[in-house]
């Protein structure tokens, strides 16, 4: 019965262990790859020029616009930005009064009191901030979905293992096909709605994440 008490939390703690190096969560588009659509049955006679199930005239090129065709992305991510901004504020003020001379007054005695009062008032404040960011690669995704206006939604991933860590290079977006070239190549400038990332999972990207506690107390602390 103690030994169930200790296998439960142990168990926990490997599971929790597991997802940690599963795969990172993701915003693209999904799903990220699909499997080309049947376009047609099979021609009658085999070996034929003329193949129903491939709807592309002889004398155009194969370019993608299908479900399933791959379209590779050069991405050539470049943003710069910057801002500063400062203000001053200043007022100063001063008043000086005094009694000279008061011979065949009344309060004589006053003769001579000084009085001088002064006030400053002063504020500045500044601020600023830049981002640069800089994504280069080259990755090749694969056609999810093709719009009405014959745009088409591509998604994609590449894995890398490096040691005993994983990288992973995703990306999606909307394509038109005026800008794909003949090499089924398109810039990743030329994308709409473009999702980039670049994440990985191990222990060196464990070493840089806070803890679960620390995060709470972040949260929670007022100071």
């Amino acid at each position: 019965m103690k030994t169930s008490f200790l296998v439960a939390p142990l168990l926990l703690l490997l599971g929790g262990c597991a997802a940690l190096q599963g795969t990172p969560p993701t915003a693209v588009h999904q799903p990220m790859s699909v499997r080309p659509e049947v376009r047609g049955a099979q021609a009658s006679q085999p070996g034929a020029i003329f193949q129903a199930n491939f709807s592309r005239p002889l004398f155009e090129d194969r370019r993608a616009r299908f479900v399933g065709d791959v379209i590779t992305v050069n991405l050539v991510e470049q943003t710069q930005a910057s801002k500063s901004s400062s203000s001053s504020a200043e007022r100063n003020a001063s008043l000086n009064a005094s009694i000279s001379t008061l011979a065949t007054v009344p309060l004589a005695g006053l003769a001579g009191l000084g009085a001088e009062a002064s006030d400053a008032n002063k504020f500045e404040g500044k601020g600023g901030a830049a981002a640069n960011n800089l994504f280069r690669g080259t990755i090749t995704t694969t056609v999810i979905e093709v719009l009405p206006n014959g745009n088409l939604l591509v998604s994609g991933e590449k894995q890398v293992a490096i040691n005993q860590g994983n990288e992973f290079i995703r990306f999606s977006g909307v394509v038109n096909p005026v800008y794909v070239t003949k090499a089924n190549t398109v810039e990743s400038i030329q994308v709409a709605d473009a999702r980039v990332e670049y994440r990985a999972n191990g222990y060196a990207d464990e070493a840089q994440t806070m803890g679960w506690m620390q995060r709470f107390f972040l949260s929670v602390l007022p100071f």
